[in-house]
């Protein structure tokens, strides 16, 4: 601190001592001088330097602890000779013990992306060269290193998806051209097990868009624990309505993109449960007629050889089972059900123990919880209990019978990783500091390597005991870019509970750094407002925290509040807006904005907000149904109308349009157009095949037909994410030339 600085602190206490009814009036003039002595030298945050990468941070890519508990591997990058290797550490000492591979070494491969082991730890299937399908799949050109005699082998001529070893890593696993293929690594052949697949029709073990988005995974086939059967789902998406998305590039004639989406209400892929036996090389169907199975959204295999566990659901979701499948005559045995009035989502969590026993997620208590059950499905124990929710199972560690996971029992914006018995007893906080804490576990479960963040800190690494917590040693900080960023005039979060409407909802101010109350600022909103997310956390947060740090700096105060329905504050409040997607998401929105434009320092009359996805749904709700409220609204790739998105996500929460149409219409911002006063942007990229580019041109027309003036931006052949190139910083420099003319 500055001598000035030094002064003016001891000053205030001094004054604070002797009159301490004064010290209030006086303190904000005496700030408002040391600022401007010393934040003129500050530097102002540029959009260049947001999607340069001028604030990137450093991370531990591909983190893999090894079996033998002492070591852990990463996938590291030289940008100078544009080579990556696979690297193993030493967790206690931190030096590099050895190098398993260098691309830089390898004629056949350019870059690695990414790397899986082998079970038994000798061979490595390494990625290179992916194209992007949607948001998780890819095609690529894999490869097997063999650790011991340094072979490199082709897994296939072609792009293939989604390949997987054998748990004896003699063997590949993959899917090409919607068949599922066989690699017998030693000798080279290959076999084909799967013949109907055909494009838009047949796949086999690789998952539709729809599962993909929605139920969040690709790979649909799983090796039993022998690696002498695969399960896999098959998906019959014949009668799934088609969509069509024109992509122009650059030749004369555009192409067109035609894929299976069902679209809310419309028909679904019908899915199949299919049991393949390497042995006698035939594949048989398993009959779950008996269960509610219009939805397989997880297949995995238990401990036991021939014993596969599947969770099923109903089309409503407000139903799920876990039903075992018995691969010696395919038998099925329901082991548990979970049911909910509105929707029970599906658990990642699920682990078998070495007796077959297993743990599962549920909010069943009203609040996400962890619980112990035997092999039959009876309840051993409730592990985890309390009004917070565990945001994250990190695994089970057999020698000293304890559980580990992460929480919110620090606050419902912060996370804290936490160990308990298997009984729920002994509980201990490793590592619960107010911010985001994560971790990484070693393979034995006695170290962890610990990741915090909060909204000053960018992600630190340390290396802690993973009985006590304590720490051990650092890994990386970061301190470059927290020194960079001391150059810079950076606004503290100033986060709170605002109370709108009965709750006391979490929210987060950023104020200008010479923010004088007795000024009036304007003030632009941020939410996204989805079923379940959350806006408002204690932790570090990418580009949109930059840019709203320089909208900061140009005189704009930045809110953002969580309405009802978003996550991490129970089973009620993120539920109840169910059947009503939009309507009390809307309403909390604006009660917030008009209490924060009743401040003093807020002018009520240049008051914004802006979103992305169902971001963009709300911004535009806000909007139209808040004129006398917002005066400026950006949405960028909206839903505009849930009938126009798709199954899985709309009809969890929405049930179907044919069940709820005035739940789709009355909430939908086409339906509102006629209330526009304030200035709209709409952005959307055209071949968005996630929220599709017809929700903007159906809301554009409605717009037009209702006489109301817009400024809207397609960006050709962009995605969901709009972003290649220099996209996003042409996106960014729009919206803000927007708020800086309109707000």
């Amino acid at each position: 601190m500055s001598f000035f600085g030094d002064f003016l602190v001891n000053l205030t206490l001094q004054f604070f001592k002797k009159e301490p009814m004064r010290f209030y009036k006086a303190i904000i003039p005496l700030l408002l001088l040391f600022t401007s002595v010393v934040y003129p030298q500050l530097k102002t945050i540029s959009l260049e330097e947001i999607w340069d990468g001028e604030f990137r941070t450093q991370s531990l890519e591909r983190l893999h602890s090894l079996q033998n508990g002492n070591q852990y591997s990463v996938l590291n990058y030289d940008r100078s000779n544009r080579a990556s290797t696979i690297d193993v550490y030493d967790y206690n000492t931190a030096e590099k013990v050895i190098t398993l591979i260098n691309s830089a070494d390898l004629d056949e491969i350019d870059q690695i992306v990414s790397y899986t082991f082998s079970i038994d730890e000798k061979k490595l299937l390494i990625a290179t060269s992916l194209k992007s399908i949607y948001r998780r799949s890819t095609l690529g050109k894999y490869y097997v290193f063999d650790l011991e005699d340094k072979n490199l082998t082709l897994v296939s001529d072609n792009e293939i998806q989604e390949p997987k070893f054998s748990p004896d890593g003699s063997k590949i696993a993959y899917g090409y051209q919607n068949n599922l293929f066989i690699k017998n690594i030693s000798s080279g052949e290959k076999f084909q097990f799967t013949f109907d697949g055909k494009k838009n029709h047949i796949i086999n073990g690789i998952t539709d868009w729809v599962y993909e988005e929605e139920f969040a995974f690709v790979r649909a086939f799983d090796w039993n624990a022998t690696g002498d059967k695969i399960a896999y789902i098959r998906f019959d998406e014949t009668e799934v309505p088609e969509f069509s998305m024109d992509v122009y590039g650059s030749d004369l004639y555009p192409k067109q993109e035609v894929f299976k989406y069902p679209k809310a209400g419309e028909k679904n892929a019908e899915v199949s449960l299919h049991i393949y036996d390497l042995k006698s090389g035939k594949t048989s169907p398993v009959d779950l007629s008996n269960y509610e199975s219009y939805y397989i959204p997880r297949l995995e295999w238990t401990n036991e050889k021939n014993i596969l566990s599947v969770q099923l659901t109903n089309r409503k979701q407000n139903q799920l089972q876990l039903v075992f499948v018995d691969a010696t005559n395919n038998s099925t045995k329901r082991i548990l059900t979970e049911t909910d009035a509105a929707y029970v989502d599906v658990t990642n969590d699920l682990t078998f123990l070495e007796d077959n026993s297993f743990i599962w997620t549920s909010e069943k208590s009203g609040w996400n919880h962890i619980y112990h059950y035997d092999k039959t499905g009876k309840l051993r124990d409730q592990i985890t209990n309390g009004n917070w929710e565990v945001t994250r199972y990190y695994g089970f560690d057999e020698n000293t019978n304890s559980v580990f996971y992460q929480s919110t029992e620090n606050g419902s914006i912060n996370r804290g990783v936490y160990s308990v018995k298997l009984n729920g007893n002994g509980k201990t906080a490793l590592a619960a500091s107010p911010g985001r804490n994560e971790a990484s576990f070693s393979a034995d479960f006695s170290l962890f390597i610990h990741t915090f963040s909060d909204t000053t800190t960018p992600p630190a690494y340390t290396l802690r005991n993973a009985s006590s917590g304590k720490k051990i040693r650092v890994i990386k900080e970061n301190t470059d870019l927290t020194k960079k960023l001391n150059n810079y005039k950076i606004s503290p979060k100033e986060f709170s509970t605002i109370s709108i409407n009965g709750e006391a909802l979490n929210m987060y101010l950023i104020k200008p750094l010479d923010f004088d109350p007795e000024k009036q600022y304007p003030m632009l909103m941020f939410q996204y407002s989805g079923p379940g997310s959350q806006s408002v956390s204690n932790s570090w947060n990418g580009t949109n925290d930059y840019w709203h740090q320089m909208l900061a700096q140009q005189g704009y105060i930045i809110a953002c509040v969580d309405g009802r329905g978003t996550g991490l504050k129970g089973r009620d409040f993120k539920k109840m807006t169910q059947k009503e997607l939009g309507k009390y998401e809307t309403i909390d929105q604006i009660d917030a904005a008009k209490e924060l434009g009743s401040r003093s320092y807020i002018d009520a009359s240049r008051i914004g907000i802006w979103g992305w996805s169902y971001g963009g749904f709300m911004s535009s709700n806000a909007l139209f149904q808040g004129a006398d409220t917002f005066a400026l609204a950006i949405a960028v790739a909206p839903v505009t109308s849930w009938r126009f998105y798709d199954t899985i996500y709309t009809e969890r929460y929405m049930l179907t349009p044919q069940e709820n149409p005035s739940g789709y219409d009355d909430n939908s911002p086409i339906s509102h157009v006629d209330k526009l006063k304030g200035k709209y942007l709409l952005v959307h990229g055209s071949a968005d095949d996630n929220v599709h580019v017809q929700n903007t041109t159906r809301l554009v027309e409605e717009l037009v037909q209702a006489n109301k003036e817009f400024e809207w931006a397609i960006y050709p052949d962009k995605n969901h994410g709009i972003y290649g190139g220099n996209t996003r910083l042409h996106l960014y420099n729009k919206m803000t030339k927007f708020i800086l003319e309109n707000l």
